[in-house]
């Protein structure tokens, strides 16, 4: 395709799915039949209306119980990851920010990242992070996103805002440092300013070496995180691939044209 960029045909393949197809637990089929190749350095965006499956698609990449695959495969760095568990997947190196944050009471944002870490690395047979390295990480990424040392010490979630609580998933994907970072409706309650460090954080986080998959229903977001490949999901299905100016004509037309 013409508006694919010259150096991605150089880098590695990070996540492939072939003719993916999931219900959920009644055996409601919502993805029906999803083809996607997502390449180290690429960032890809899925836009589509509400309920064309675009957060059953990044549940389903993550591993969620709630919905079970029905036929078709998801490959992530050559290898078929469908009977995988959540936690598996995340080890590997897949993150989800999730559209509607849990509440933790008790646990500190600290020692949740701190937990976090740690529990990864002890999975990928790494001794854990060293205090000050953990600091260090901490005191770099949360000046990025300008997150103050009070809100490192509040319970998890609790009583934060909508923006707060994207800030800091975003904060959690830059210390968590994922292979893929899938984001669902992220830009989704955020005035423009916590749009922009959120954007600022995601622009900061992505490198040759990860990738990132934004889910969002309007293009402003686009206008801050520049995607190599637009698509549009409906009725389950991916029904059309661009570059960011698909995106414009989107939020200019609708949906209804595709």
């Amino acid at each position: 395709m013409s508006f694919k960029k010259s150096q991605t045909f150089k880098s590695k393949k990070m996540l492939k799915i072939k003719n993916l197809h999931a219900a959920i637990e009644d055996g409601t089929e919502i993805l029906k039949g999803i083809n996607l190749e997502i390449r180290a350095g690429e960032v890809h965006a899925i836009m589509g209306p509400n309920g064309a499956g675009k957060s059953t698609l990044s549940s389903v990449i993550a591993g969620k119980e709630d919905y079970e695959i029905t036929k078709g495969d998801i490959i992530f760095e050559g290898k078929n990851i469908n009977e995988d568990a959540p936690e598996e997947r995340a080890h590997k190196g897949i993150f989800l920010s999730f559209q509607y944050p849990v509440e933790i009471p008790g646990v500190s944002v600290t020692n949740f990242i701190r937990a976090a870490i740690n529990e990864n690395r002890k999975a990928n047979r790494l001794e854990e992070m060293p205090a000050k390295e953990m600091l260090a990480l901490i005191r770099e990424n949360s000046e990025k996103l300008n997150i103050k040392k009070d809100f490192l010490s509040r319970s998890l979630n609790e009583g934060f805002s909508g923006g707060e609580k994207k800030r800091n998933e975003i904060f959690q994907m830059m210390m968590l440092n994922p292979k893929l970072a899938i984001l669902d409706e992220t830009d989704s309650g955020l005035d423009i300013d916590a749009l922009k460090i959120v954007a600022d954080g995601v622009n900061q986080f992505k490198n040759s070496e990860n990738a990132v998959l934004l889910i969002t229903h309007y293009q402003r977001l686009l206008n801050y995180i520049e995607p190599d490949f637009v698509h549009v999901l409906a009725d389950g299905k991916i029904v059309k691939t661009g570059d960011k100016n698909l995106a414009l004509e989107l939020e200019e037309k609708g949906y209804e044209w595709i």
